[in-house]
């Protein structure tokens, strides 16, 4: 079975270069970014501004190949890659949850991005506390490690050196 997905638009954001950027939202609270919608999507945005947050799926466009297991950025040890948040997976599905500071047009203003520029966007679901917040979540081998996020950066064990794309 094959599936194509088509990009809604572009994710814009200061980050032009995977080494040194943020690895989670957490970590770029006050970086601003722009979500470029193509102008065919955009009476999809009518509403959007009501929401203080959205979810947004993006593909990782510098990240080819995966393995099973990785050791990620926040840790020392091998973790099965399903078990991480890493960009090099079998499908390069990205997923973070920014601000929402307005809606212009086919642009949406956001803050909090940590996403590579140029990321093609594809999909916005708004983000609704009563439905996407789970209190009594655990966080398995995160827990030791979430606080990390705010400070750390990429350091370049997820980019593709060979890649042109």
């Amino acid at each position: 079975m094959q599936i194509v997905f088509n990009p809604i638009g572009l994710v814009r954001s200061p980050f032009t270069d995977l080494e040194g950027m943020p690895i989670q939202p957490s970590g770029a609270r006050d970086v601003l970014g722009e979500l470029h919608v193509d102008p065919e999507y955009a009476p999809g945005l009518r509403d959007l501004d009501g929401f203080s947050h959205c979810i947004l799926l993006y593909h990782f466009h510098k990240s080819s190949g995966w393995e099973p297991t990785v050791k990620p950025f926040m840790d020392t040890v091998r973790r099965g890659l399903f078990a991480t948040r890493a960009p090099k997976r079998p499908n390069s599905i990205g997923l973070s949850i920014v601000e929402v500071l307005g809606v212009r047009d086919n642009i949406v203003d956001i803050r909090g991005v940590d996403i590579l520029d140029g990321a093609p966007l594809l999909d916005i679901k708004p983000y609704v506390p009563r439905f996407d917040a789970v209190p009594e979540a655990r966080s398995g081998w995160f827990e030791e490690n979430a606080a990390k996020a705010d400070t750390m950066r990429s350091d370049g064990r997820f980019v593709d050196r060979d890649s042109s794309s």
